[in-house]
């Protein structure tokens, strides 16, 4: 592909980016492994052990949690502001602790058009972190929405809302787990079905 003129380059970033920028519009946006090369340089970049010229950590400790959070951030590197515009900032955040009785280490990468302190950008992030767990990693880790390879446009907005139907449907139905809610009604058609307010007719006229 020719990045020399304009036509090219702007083809080659995401529209997203483009469409946020056009809006001077402000964003803090999760790196994941399927945006491989931008998750292998940001991610090379903020390695532990290399200096970050911006850093801050926290600790959480109610609910059954003993948590800390660790930021390390600093300027985009030229690929990342190039590649994704009105980027300026890189970030890892690790989290390691208990939760539950259980041990958790995990690394999150994000990039950030947003110039601030690094404690306002650990704040952003753990606000963020709440959203991904109770919404958008289970769409990704439970539902496989990011392995999904379907292109036309129609077929992507029916299948995500199907998925928000899905999570919302088993969530007021008692299963916060996605998981656990899959593995109780999978075989169990009379109850998935009276979990989406179908019932039976016989039994509607019985009632009556």
């Amino acid at each position: 592909m020719d990045n020399g003129h304009a036509g090219g380059r702007a083809a080659c970033q995401p529209p997203f980016f483009l469409y946020l920028e056009q809006r001077s519009a402000d964003f803090l946006i999760a790196v994941k492994h399927s945006r491989r090369k931008g998750f292998q340089v940001i991610s090379d970049r903020l390695t532990y052990g290399r200096k970050a010229p911006w850093q801050d950590s926290s600790r959480e400790r109610k609910r059954g949690r003993d948590l800390t959070w660790t930021l390390r951030g600093m300027p985009a590197p030229p690929w990342v502001a190039e590649n994704w515009p009105g980027s300026a900032t890189i970030l890892a955040v690790r989290c390691k602790g208990t939760r539950d009785g259980k041990a958790i280490e995990e690394t999150r990468y994000y990039v950030t058009s947003l110039r601030t302190t690094a404690k306002t950008l650990l704040q952003h992030v753990r606000d963020r972190w709440s959203i991904e767990n109770s919404w958008h990693w289970p769409r990704d880790t439970q539902l496989r929405e990011d392995a999904h390879r379907y292109r036309e446009a129609n077929g992507v907005q029916i299948l995500a809302t199907l998925r928000s139907l899905a999570m919302n449907a088993l969530r007021l139905d008692g299963f916060w787990s996605i998981t656990e809610g899959l593995a109780a009604l999978a075989h169990d058609i009379p109850g998935l079905l009276a979990l989406l307010g179908w019932r039976d007719p016989t039994q509607a006229l019985n009632s009556a």
